[in-house]
């Protein structure tokens, strides 16, 4: 209790001194426009942090080299948030107080998101978050925009698939965090406009390592199928015990588990399980007509011969946030003001995530369309059909 307490005093007091301080410094240099990157570069988010940051450098580094932004060279200043909320509350306010960024790309994960809103709202600095969870964005906050696909839809994509199959009662278990909740409320809400019953809903903490006993309750229920809702390494490990188990259902993952890590984590276990996915883990099997194949290619052409490694959609969020912030920064000599307006009016911009068309009423800008779902056979990622 008394840590918690000490946490809370603490991003409070942070929160007084960036709201004091914001006016009061200068603003940065007229030559160079720099704006700030909240990454879980290391830690257990690191799957999602590491190739975002890679992303985020690779297009600041391209426009630079091609000139920069109305004759302004990018700035990219980035802190490692480790996954953990204090720490980006401490690199946020480093960030607005002493870089004097513009903007801020990032964090990675809903609950660091969520702890440094409150910063970025206060000192009135455009961020884009690269995390997923709904409360990001809803209710919508004029200077808080995200990238990543929402688990509204994401739910949406499982649960038309779950119809398609015939599946009526589901088990779920979501992580104990923010990014958990969010899931576990969509689940909850979206199941009746599918036909679908949760039959029994379980919790997993972060740094769980074994989950039987959360499935075998599950399975008592007697499930069509079982949805978790988390990111690795718990998804993973919730995988294993499943095969153990012999439950012999269909395995549903979030889109929080859509990388080649998880593959890796799981293992022989991964075979089989299905998840919405943003459409860069199929690239190569989407038809030449989809509006997003050459800017899929494009970023996995150059991602892949710079860093010598696989992309994510992790990476995704970054390169578009980055690439939306580009377009937005364009006529504006840094005003934050015009920048903010800039990104909200933006539409049918082709992304990585998807085509975003931002809006007063919508900050993440996707649509349906955002999400393909997939299945993992022989440690690849296979499109589904409507038959699957």
């Amino acid at each position: 209790m008394k840590s918690g307490k000490a946490h809370r005093n603490y991003l409070a007091m942070a929160l007084i001194i960036v709201t004091a301080l914001m006016f009061s410094l200068p603003v940065c240099a007229a030559d160079t426009y720099k704006i700030g990157g909240l990454f879980s570069v290391t830690g257990r988010a690191s799957f999602l942090g590491d190739p975002e940051k890679r992303s985020m450098e690779m297009v600041v580094e391209a426009i630079n080299k091609s000139g920069g932004i109305d004759g302004h060279m990018l700035e990219a200043v980035i802190y490692d948030t480790e996954g953990d909320p204090t720490k980006a509350v401490m690199g946020v306010s480093k960030l607005i107080n002493k870089d004097r960024v513009l903007t801020i790309i990032g964090p990675s994960t809903t609950p660091t998101t969520l702890a440094i809103k409150p910063f970025a709202v206060r000192s009135q600095t455009p961020l884009i978050s690269c995390a997923a969870g709904n409360k990001i964005t809803s209710p919508v906050d004029p200077h808080v925009f995200k990238t990543a696909q929402s688990d509204i839809l994401a739910v949406g994509a499982i649960y038309a698939h779950m119809k398609k199959q015939g599946i009526k009662k589901i088990g779920i278990m979501t992580v104990s965090n923010a990014f958990g909740e969010s899931g576990r409320e969509q689940l909850e809400t979206q199941a009746k406009n599918y036909g679908l019953e949760v039959v029994k809903a379980e919790k997993f903490g972060g740094k769980d390592t074994d989950m039987t006993a959360q499935l075998t309750k599950i399975r008592t229920a007697d499930p069509d199928a079982i949805i978790c809702w988390g990111t690795n390494p718990g998804p993973a490990v919730v995988a294993k015990n499943a095969k153990q188990l012999n439950l012999n259902i269909p395995l549903y993952q979030s889109h929080g588990v859509a990388s080649p890590k998880f593959i890796d984590l799981a293992g022989d276990a991964a075979e089989g399980i299905l998840l919405p996915t943003g459409k860069i883990l199929v690239a190569d099997l989407l038809p030449e007509s989809d509006p997003q194949k050459a800017v899929l290619s494009q970023y996995i052409k150059d991602y892949t011969a710079k860093y010598n490694m696989a992309v994510s959609g992790f990476g995704g969020y970054a390169y578009d946030a980055v690439n939306i912030l580009i377009k937005a920064l364009k006529g504006t000599n840094g005003d934050k003001k015009k920048i903010r307006d800039n990104i909200e009016n933006l539409t049918g911009h082709v992304g990585i995530s998807g085509t975003f068309n931002f809006s007063k009423e919508e900050h993440n800008g996707l649509g349906d369309d955002a999400f393909v779902m997939v299945q993992i056979k022989n440690g690849k990622w296979e499109l589904v059909n409507d038959e699957q």
